[in-house]
Parts: structure tokens; sequence; C-alpha cells
């Protein structure tokens, strides 16, 4: 099993919280990608956030930006 960084696991909570005390969407789903070991969240329908193994965040979603 992959496990994620510790750089990752610092943005998987704070997007969690972004996303489910701020936006009020559910996380659907956390999964690491065996491709390029990004840690992905899926939030309700539409929302789509890659992390990499340094704590980069992208999204894929119009209209969702990272405000950092």
């Amino acid at each position: 099993m992959d496990e994620p960084t510790f750089k990752q696991l610092q943005q998987l909570y704070r997007l969690s919280h972004l996303l489910t005390n701020i936006f009020l969407k559910p996380v659907t789903l956390v999964r690491i990608d065996r491709r390029n070991g990004d840690l992905v969240i899926l939030s309700g329908e539409e929302i789509d956030v890659s992390v990499d193994k340094q704590g980069n965040v992208s999204y894929d979603q119009t209209g969702f930006q990272n405000d950092e």
C-alpha cells in the first residue's frame, strides 16, 4: 500500500476542512494515484483535487481557485 507524505497529509487535512466546512461538499474519495504518487481527493460530483508529494495542490474544476 502506498503511503502519503507528511506534506500530503497536511494538505489533506486543510482541504478536507475547506471542502466540508466552507464549500459544504462531502469528501467522497481519497486515494494515492499509483502512477505518480499524487494524493487524489474527490469531493461532491464536480471537485477533483490532486496533491503531489511536495504538497503542491492542483484543482480540476472551473471556478474553483487556489488562493494561496
